[in-house]
């Protein structure tokens, strides 16, 4: 009987975790198209989102101040332009790190990242473009 409740006390961490991860300022990912697992070229939209304070895929220090960014498929090293729907503003970032993990997210911008594009950690998550830039 207890190991019933461990696998229910698990669930139930599970899923507050899930809530933790919801868009705040409002925003809805339902509407948000998912890229597609293995695309690596061209450009695709979804949901940007800031991170902070996390050991990177590449093994490098993570650094709020570099324009830097996780993303599920692009290749470590390469670069992506990430471009804010609601303003317009641009950014080029050098993929760094794997992620992110959260359905109808695209891509984790830095603190930095995010900032050059009028994305502020108080919003959360914003349309973006992402387009990949190197060869």
């Amino acid at each position: 009987m207890g190991s019933v409740w461990r696998v229910l006390a698990g669930g139930m961490v599970c899923g507050m975790l899930v809530a933790c991860q919801a868009p705040r300022g409002g925003g809805s990912l339902a509407d948000a198209p998912v890229v597609k697992p293995g695309k690596v070229s061209g450009e695709h939209h979804g949901i940007a989102s800031v991170y902070t304070d996390r050991r990177t895929a590449s093994g490098e220090r993570f650094s709020a101040a570099a324009l830097t960014a996780a993303h599920k498929t692009l290749p470590l090293g390469s670069k992506a332009k990430v471009t804010h729907l609601g303003t317009g503003r641009s950014v080029v970032v050098r993929i760094n790190d794997r992620g992110p993990y959260v359905k109808g997210r695209v891509i984790d911008l830095t603190p930095a990242a995010a900032s050059k594009i009028g994305l502020t950690k108080s919003q959360g998550v914003a349309k973006v473009r992402v387009e990949r830039v190197d060869g």
